[in-house]
């Protein structure tokens, strides 16, 4: 997807929720509004919205000198890790423990404070469980665990990586081996080793990060030993409204850069996807043809 109009208004309030997260004083707000209009007069409207929300980003922690969202992510992983014993009774309790986790994978999608102010955990969990996905892949996502043995999971936000976690444990059960994938550094409230150490996520399986700290996964900003991870794998889990705007952008495309090519090696080009989101905003739920708020299991297949 690429970037709109209706995305400039909303870059500006990004950057507001960071600057209210922040505690800086007015001059330091001023500063930091100052170096993100610079950013968005240097928006590229052909790539996905996430492109320019990470140059944005970097201003904002530069100016700040800090990273905004540290306190809140610890806070929501706290939050989530209290949850968790219940949701993992839910889970085992199921009569489909793989069709509940990924229910519920997909509802703490909505701990997202890049967009969202506060947010209602419960009432979303409640949904995700008792009504329909928008567009409901499971049947497929199901088949191809069963015939894989190695998924790559691209996770999103702290707290939400605590659900994710109860998905993670179920395909462990399956035999599937699980390596997941948190960024490099500090970006909105995304996941980095921080978060997989405080949820202790990285004591049941490999956590490895993509050497970025890009909003979603921009092939071309991540590290070489990611991509070549990235390449060998043919199947991805991918987490959250940002990876969906960047990584549907390499479909049937040949840019992005592939440390493999000309070596023997294990390398797969063609990979299927499965986005685990909520569509929480405007633009994305016009590309998609959906309401905002819609949860989805989403398919596709990437040739790269």
């Amino acid at each position: 997807m690429k970037t709109s109009l209706d995305c400039l208004p909303c870059f500006l309030k990004q950057t507001v929720l960071a600057l209210r997260l922040s505690g800086a004083n007015e001059q330091v707000q001023k500063d930091v509004l100052i170096a993100v209009s610079e950013e968005i007069k240097k928006t590229d409207f052909s790539k996905p919205p996430a492109w320019t929300t990470t140059f944005i980003h970097r201003a904002i922690r530069k100016t700040l000198g800090m990273d905004p969202f540290r306190e809140v992510k610890s806070r929501y992983n706290k939050i989530a890790l209290s949850l968790y014993p219940k949701l993992k009774e839910i889970v085992e309790k199921s009569p489909d423990p793989l069709w509940t986790a990924t229910r519920l994978a997909i509802a703490g999608n909505i701990i997202d404070f890049g967009i969202y102010s506060s947010v209602d955990i419960d009432g979303t969990i409640r949904k995700a469980l008792n009504g329909s996905l928008a567009i409901d892949h499971f049947e497929d996502f199901k088949k191809a665990l069963v015939a894989s043995k190695k998924v790559l999971y691209l996770l999103d936000n702290a707290g939400e990586i605590v659900f994710d976690r109860l998905l993670i444990e179920i395909l462990k059960e399956m035999g599937v081996e699980v390596i997941a994938v948190v960024k490099g550094s500090p970006v909105l409230n995304d996941c980095t080793q921080v978060d997989a150490h405080e949820t202790s996520l990285d004591k049941i399986i490999e956590v490895i990060t993509n050497g970025s700290d890009s909003i979603g996964t921009i092939l071309e900003f991540t590290s070489e030993g990611f991509r070549k991870t990235f390449y060998e794998t043919s199947l991805i889990i991918s987490k959250g409204q940002g990876n969906f705007e960047t990584l549907t952008s390499y479909i049937n495309s040949k840019i992005s850069p592939n440390p493999l090519s000309g070596h023997n090696t294990t390398e797969i080009t063609s990979k299927k996807v499965f986005f685990l989101f909520q569509s929480k905003c405007e633009v994305v739920s016009r590309e998609l043809g959906l309401p905002v708020g819609s949860m989805l299991l989403s398919s596709c297949e990437i040739s790269l």
